[in-house]
């Protein structure tokens, strides 16, 4: 295939297409947050860690033996995770275990995962 084989060179608008996206377009901030957990999924440690929070709730020290990381790095992602809103914490007594924000988190992490072994 060439590539311009994916140009549309037709000269017709189908204003009723155009006119019903318009109409569902979210603000643009929506898209700048959008873009923003997006930007946040965008690193290979952090994905881990969604992982491990994805199969259970874990305090710093268990992901930290999961990943063969040290508590601090593994504690500096969670800090970006929890601001983000992606992951959440609980306290029990002096442990403190993390845990995926809600169901939203967890679904667009395990489509995303089924995404990619599907085309695998």
């Amino acid at each position: 295939m060439s590539r311009n084989e994916f140009i549309c060179d037709c000269n017709v608008i189908h204003q009723d297409v155009v006119d019903k996206t318009i109409k569902k377009m979210p603000e643009e901030d929506v898209f700048n947050k959008l873009a923003e957990f997006f930007k946040i999924l965008g690193d290979t440690t952090r994905v881990k860690i969604l992982f491990a929070l994805d199969q259970n709730e874990m305090c710093v020290c268990d992901i930290a033996n999961v990943l063969g990381m040290s508590k601090s790095s593994i504690s500096h992602q969670l800090g970006t995770l929890r601001r983000s809103g992606i992951v959440k914490c609980r306290k029990s007594g002096k442990e403190v275990f993390y845990m995926l924000d809600d169901n939203h988190v967890k679904e667009v992490f395990e489509i995303g995962i089924e995404h990619i072994e599907h085309k695998k």
